[in-house]
């Protein structure tokens, strides 16, 4: 039994439940980081693979995502605990694919947290190298947001979705106005081809549809705040939902703007778009053209504050996935623990920081090696390589969720209709493992690799070797632990319940 305190529980209370529809969608799409994704992840899309379909592209991931959210949502209104995809594949598939899924959705959601934190003090370092002339250490600025996002993680949810809400109202604001001006300003005349299949289904499909479902990563995570919802059956399908579809709308309009801003005819050149020009200079170029330095600014700031949402949202992802495998056993009890006063995991929330600042002390230790000439290191390398690890994790672990809807809803239809429970999982599944074999076989153009290093092995196997180990371990679990094992997927207050005693059909 984990040790307590006045100030500290093992459950959760009314009391906890704050969220809203609006809060958890902001909370989702802060996650996404949308100024992050326009003036980053498009902008590195079109210059590595020239192909001007990318508006399409968005659409067609949407489509894809909300499909996979039909089964999703209807399997959310039965499971509303803290474990979110670990709950859903340990009840669909079962308790041993669960903790595999457990472990794959901490390495992967750690990894999207960690690694942005090297865009963040990148971005922060050079912004005030420009305006000062001090070249600071990024890692600095990386190290003292750590504590600041941990002093959030370990307060009131709500305290995060107002502080989220803001950031992400202040930057579909700034990118709005970059469309705007990219709608009036046309490098070379206004057309709709980058909103046509035509445009996206050419030779580099595959890239690109490896590059865009990072930018929809932390969709998902409605489900890990079931437990702190006003109204979970009803609030994690709404928030999911409107995050999907804002999510796919607003990046396909913005990313069509910078095709314009940009030009069509130079993006699909191969030769079009210099290495000065590529990746956020194509967006913050034509700001500074047409909007003038002030406006770069803004913008710059905004983006280092886009950043910190989503770092904010990923670690409260992380947080409460420990806490749910603390809660049951699977890890250490003191990770099941919260807060009394908020709610929050506090154990999983300092766990997720401690292990942030190992990784970036490592990183910061390994750059003496590094030639500044290969470009900016944290960006290249902590940031490139983990976000696209954590991007390949999150993609394969929503197959396992919708082949988890189908086993679930197959002992058991409850009231859900066959669209939701059978054919919807049944699209997402095949669409999204064909994204995931696509990212795969993008994995060198991912991480910006002429050609297969060490490095291009190496990542997957620290993703996936855990995740079967961790299947191993239940099964361990089961001859050695049969209590802990009955828990797993269930939540600490569930597993008590007669009708949870059961394997799935398949275990």
């Amino acid at each position: 039994m984990a040790t307590t305190s006045p100030t500290t529980s093992t459950t959760r209370t009314a009391e906890h439940r704050r969220l809203g529809v609006f809060a958890v969608a902001f909370m989702i799409i802060a996650a996404s980081a949308p100024l992050t994704v326009v003036a980053g992840g498009v902008t590195s899309a079109y210059s590595v693979t020239h192909v001007d379909g990318i508006p399409f592209g968005y659409l067609l991931l949407a489509a894809v995502l909300a499909i996979f959210a039909i089964g999703y949502a209807a399997m959310s209104r039965f499971i509303t605990n803290a474990g979110a995809f670990y709950s859903y594949v340990s009840q669909g598939i079962g308790r041993p694919t669960g903790v595999g899924a457990s472990i794959l959705a901490l390495i992967s959601y750690n990894a999207m947290q960690i690694g942005i934190w090297g865009m963040f003090g990148f971005q922060i370092s050079s912004f005030i190298e420009g305006k000062t002339g001090w070249a600071s250490p990024w890692w600095v600025w990386v190290l003292a947001g750590i504590v600041v996002v941990g002093i959030l993680g370990v307060n009131r949810v709500d305290l995060s979705a107002k502080v989220l809400g803001a950031l992400v109202a202040l930057e579909f604001l700034a990118v709005i106005v970059f469309d705007a001006v990219a709608f009036i300003n046309p490098a070379e005349g206004f057309t709709v081809a980058p909103m046509t299949p035509s445009a996206l289904f050419v030779p580099g499909v595959g890239a690109v549809l490896a590059f865009g479902i990072a930018a929809f990563m932390g969709f998902e995570s409605a489900a890990i705040y079931g437990e702190e919802s006003k109204d979970p059956k009803h609030t994690i399908p709404r928030a999911t939902f409107l995050a999907v579809v804002v999510i796919g709308v607003f990046y396909a309009i913005s990313s069509w703007a910078l095709a314009l801003a940009v030009g069509p005819a130079k993006i699909t050149d191969p030769a079009g778009i210099t290495p000065e020009e590529a990746g956020p200079p194509l967006f913050f170029n034509f700001v500074a053209e047409y909007l003038g330095v002030l406006w770069v600014d803004i913008m710059s700031i905004l983006f280092i504050t886009s950043l910190f949402a989503a770092l904010v949202s990923f670690h409260n992802a992380v947080s409460r996935y420990a806490f749910s495998l603390g809660r049951e056993g699977v890890l250490p009890r003191q990770l099941g623990t919260v807060r009394t006063s908020s709610g929050a995991p506090w154990a999983g929330s300092l766990a997720q920081s401690v292990l942030a600042t190992v990784v970036i002390i490592g990183f910061a230790i390994a750059e003496t090696g590094w030639n500044p000439a290969n470009g900016p290191y944290p960006v290249l390398t902590l940031f490139t390589w983990l976000t696209n690890l954590g991007a390949f994790g999150l993609v394969l672990l929503m197959v396992l969720v919708s082949a988890a809807v189908i086993g679930f809803f197959r002992r058991d239809p409850r009231d859900a209709g066959v669209g939701s429970r059978v054919i919807a999982p049944i699209v997402a599944l095949v669409s999204l493992g064909i994204v995931w074999i696509l990212i795969l076989a993008n994995w060198d153009v991912l991480l910006g690799q002429a050609q297969s290093t060490p490095t291009t092995f190496i990542l997957p196997a620290v993703l996936l070797v855990p995740s079967v180990a961790a299947v191993v371990w239940a099964y361990w679990l089961r001859k050695a632990k049969p209590d802990v094992y009955r828990r797993i997927g269930h939540g600490a207050d569930e597993a008590d319940a007669p009708h949870l005693g059961s394997e799935p059909v398949g275990v």
